[in-house]
């Protein structure tokens, strides 16, 4: 990922500003007080948001010019979880993820209950979405996202809305995740188990670094 010089500008708000980095780390995390411009860095990354002046490439894409391609290669899961189950079932919403791919059913069905089965959700593959426990419902959020395949996951507070116990469920999972991923939390240790941290403090990057060192100086700065 690299970023030349973006902004975004909602008019009464500058909520990024001249932001320049390149981002070719494992795991990245996005940290920042609320306001700070972390959601916003997040959300131009498949094209949520749309840079006013500068210009970013993901994974070689453009997400203004190629957003739908890209949306191919780079999943988003929410703070909310509720906010991305669209279907009756647990296995019907995985599913969902893959329309338009021209996948054969039986393809789709088997990618569905492998993912749903390595993510500890294969015994709740029938089970309404809406009966899952907390944890369960951002573990099928994420299931649903892994079934794409996506080179790229970008996570937006995922634990914010969990207890501690899924909260570590979800950080471990993350861990063990192949694709590249940016992770926005307030979670501080969380945050220190990336491989690079960013600091965003009023719609600007301030600072990009080791996680502890950055995460330290940021713990220190409001003791």
């Amino acid at each position: 990922m690299v970023l030349n010089g973006v902004s975004v500008d909602y008019g009464n708000r500058l909520a990024l500003e001249n932001v320049s980095t390149r981002l070719d780390a494992h795991r990245i995390a996005v940290i920042g007080a609320n306001g700070s411009g972390k959601s916003t860095f997040a959300r131009l990354l498949n094209g949520l948001e749309a840079p006013t002046s500068g210009s970013l490439s993901v994974h070689g894409l453009d997400p203004v010019r190629q957003g739908k391609q890209l949306r191919r290669h780079v999943g988003f899961v929410f703070t909310n979880p509720d906010a991305q189950i669209v279907m009756p079932t647990v296995a019907e919403d995985v599913a969902f993820s893959l329309r338009g791919r021209g996948l054969s059913k039986s393809e789709i069905a088997g990618r569905v209950a492998s993912v749903l089965a390595q993510n500890g959700l294969g015994d709740h593959a029938d089970a309404p979405a809406h009966t899952l426990s907390g944890g369960q419902k951002q573990l099928l959020a994420l299931c649903s996202v892994l079934v794409g395949e996506p080179d790229l996951l970008v996570a937006d507070e995922p634990t914010t809305l969990l207890d501690a116990a899924n909260t570590r469920r979800i950080a471990d999972l993350f861990s063990a995740l192949e694709q590249q991923i940016v992770l926005v939390t307030h979670n501080l240790r969380l945050a220190e188990r990336c491989d690079i941290a960013l600091r965003f403090d009023g719609g600007r990057l301030v600072e990009q670094g080791d996680p502890v060192d950055v995460v330290g100086r940021y713990e220190r700065e409001f003791a």
